[in-house]
């Protein structure tokens, strides 16, 4: 497995952006895809924004399309921009990588990732 870090979580207001980002230990063994989830407090795990390790194809869910934005480095880095970020969007923030299923574009379900970091909080409020 590859390990992941997140950074950039924090404290905004509605309206408000932040960047995350994620730093693979092994870029290269990290899987064809990789991706961003979050998960509030109750909530099952969402899949946001993927997009396969050659960067050449991006996946959202409708929740965030539009706002947010999901970019790689091709060396060892994700990064999501998040835009106009609103109340809904508080939760913990991960990366993951892995397969991302057998089709053309990269899942947005969990189960097919199987490295994880360990979440970047998010919140917004006013």
């Amino acid at each position: 497995q590859v390990q992941l870090v997140e950074s950039g979580g924090g404290s905004v207001q509605p309206g408000g952006s932040l960047r995350l980002s994620c730093a693979a230990s092994d870029y290269t063994n990290a899987g064809r895809c990789m991706g961003w989830f979050r998960q509030a407090p109750g909530q099952e795990r969402e899949g946001l924004a993927t997009i396969t390790r050659g960067g050449l194809t991006t996946h959202y869910a409708d929740a965030v399309k539009g706002r947010f934005t999901v970019s790689q480095d091709g060396v060892a880095n994700l990064y999501l921009q998040m835009d106009n970020l609103q109340a809904g969007d508080t939760a913990m923030y991960y990366c993951a990588a892995g397969d991302g299923g057998p089709w053309y574009l990269c899942s947005l379900t969990a189960n097919h990732y199987t490295s994880w970091g360990q979440g970047t909080p998010v919140s917004v409020s006013s």
